[in-house]
């Protein structure tokens, strides 16, 4: 498919012109952020407004885009569009204007772009008493979705900078983001897990070989993040990676979040009884949390304030549609999940109804349901609380598990075929497919889910298999003790191709590396493959 020589025109030099502000980011910059962020008189900042902490673009349409930007001080977004590199022709857009209320972050929406083409990029920050000052402009590029069908490359992971594993210079930093972006996706897809807000970091932990790991440090992964502002750090803290830096000025991003961007395990209604915690009500520290991933995500369908919702549907073409599924905000409470009726469950009512319509409606070949928790395997949640959809009762749907079976039941019924599963969060890599024919509950047509993960955090031992739907696992890679560190390995992301003339949907299990661990070839219109 033409994939490994270079497919995206322009994409290894397009970040020529903002080498310097890359250059330029470190811990004083994070410091000087922060000091911004808590009131400090914008005066006081030097010389011209600074887009250091980089550029993303994210969910991107066959004629739009959604470019984010971050400034050091209160500044005017302006966005230079052109179809070439030397920016012959521009076409001005003009943004927001950024301040503290929004943590210097901002969004400008592009429309009207041509289908299928790669639109180059270049952010500018004025001052907004003289627009004439502008700083230096930081460079991106991304390719609109084909309106004919054209081969489709994406990757996907989760979870980053967790369980006290953060950017270590000596390791390379957020590398795995490297590799990615050599394979020159048309997106990537982040199952959640984007900071890991309720787990500090140590300057230094030693290692099982004896060697160091060394931590980058910010005052806010120093401890559990309560505040808005605390809950912005995290975002910023990874935004000193150069590699995630570049990744985002190249491929667009298709973000969901999980509970770490919050705190582990989180539910609606929970009060906490950890004692790290001055505010116990999670669903205050939720409220805060989602403001700050708003603020830091280009989101189609959530606004800076926090307003409108994470779950949506992304159409990539006639071949691909992507449904981003928010299994954290309507949930019910987990529990040993035992309960003969569930109406509430992962998704809740109104979340279940418009997933169920949109599936329906799709014309799209392949339908990958992005969903930020597995479906068949058994995540707990301390000795007798469940965490994901499946208990470990390998019977009849009880629990959360009737909503899921609502679901596929609908699926089977409406003949809607196409239909993939991708996740993360359990910090291993696997492949499962689920067959009637092996199930308790058997009204739903097979389907594979995978798994990937992590990006850049501790990885766990595998857990176990529900046989409610019938999983079996033909593929998975897990370290056999707990929080393995990312100099040990075990750091996994996933990628798929779909051929734009056969439409087969090849999915690549990955390492850190690029090795590929797992293929799995998947042909349109097949049940049971």
């Amino acid at each position: 498919m033409g994939r490994e020589s270079g497919r995206g025109i322009g994409r290894r030099t397009v970040l020529q012109g903002s080498a310097a502000a890359s250059a330029a980011l470190a811990v004083p910059a994070a410091a000087s952020a922060a000091s911004a962020a808590s009131g400090a008189p914008a005066q006081a900042l030097p010389g011209r407004p600074s887009a250091q902490w980089g550029v993303q673009v994210g969910d991107v349409t066959a004629s739009s885009g959604l470019v984010w930007v971050r400034s050091d001080r209160p500044a005017r977004v302006i966005v230079e569009t052109s179809a070439t590199e030397s920016f012959t022709r521009v076409k001005r857009w003009h943004g927001p204007l950024v301040g503290p209320g929004t943590d210097f972050t901002g969004r400008t929406a592009l429309h009207g772009l041509p289908a299928g083409s790669q639109v180059h990029y270049r952010v500018l920050l004025a001052d907004p008493e003289d627009p004439r000052r502008t700083g230096e402009p930081v460079h991106g590029t991304f390719r609109t979705v084909a309106e004919r069908r054209k081969d489709v490359r994406f990757v996907w992971s989760g979870d980053l900078a967790g369980q006290g594993w953060g950017i270590n210079p000596d390791h390379g930093g957020y590398r795995i983001f490297e590799e990615m972006r050599r394979r020159e996706p048309d997106f990537f897809l982040c199952s959640g897990d984007n900071i890991y807000a309720d787990g500090p970091m140590a300057e230094t932990v030693a290692l099982p070989d004896g060697s160091t790991w060394r931590n980058l440090l910010t005052p806010e992964k120093t401890k559990v993040a309560e505040t808005l502002d605390e809950y912005r750090g995290n975002f910023r803290y990874n935004l000193l990676d150069p590699a995630l830096r570049r990744f985002h000025a190249e491929v667009p991003t298709i973000t969901q979040w999980d509970d770490h961007e919050v705190l582990n395990n989180w539910y609606p209604g929970e009060i906490l009884v950890d004692d790290r915690y001055t505010e116990k009500n999670v669903d205050v520290l939720a409220a805060r949390a989602r403001r700050a991933f708003a603020e830091y995500f280009p989101i189609s369908t959530l606004r800076p304030d926090a307003s409108g919702r994470v779950y949506r549907v992304q159409h990539h073409g006639p071949l691909l549609d992507v449904f981003v599924l928010d299994c954290r905000t309507y949930r019910d409470a987990n529990s040993p999940g035992r309960q003969p009726e569930d109406t509430q469950g992962i998704l809740g009512a109104e979340q279940l109804a418009w997933l169920k319509r949109e599936l329906s409606r799709s014309r799209a070949v392949w339908k990958v349901i992005a969903c930020d928790m597995p479906l068949g395997l058994v995540v707990p949640d301390g000795d007798t609380d469940f965490e994901a959809v499946a208990q470990g009762d390998p019977g009849a749907p009880l629990g959360r598990e009737l909503q899921m079976a609502e679901l596929l039941r609908h699926i089977k019924h409406r003949k809607i075929t196409g239909t993939v599963w991708l996740t993360a969060d359990v910090h291993y890599t696997s492949a499962q497919h689920y067959d009637p024919s092996r199930a308790a509950f058997k009204d739903f047509a097979p389907f594979w889910e995978f798994v990937s993960g992590p990006l850049n955090a501790g990885a766990f031992p595998g857990v176990k298999l529900d046989g409610t739907f019938g999983p079996e696992q033909s593929f998975v890679k897990a370290p056999t003790r707990a929080n393995v560190s990312p100099a040990e390995g075990f750091q996994f992301y996933g990628e798929v191709d779909i051929d734009g003339d056969s439409a087969e949907m090849t999915v690549r299990l990955r390492e850190d590396g690029g090795k590929v661990l797992f293929t799995k070839v998947l042909r349109p219109g097949l049940v049971g493959q």
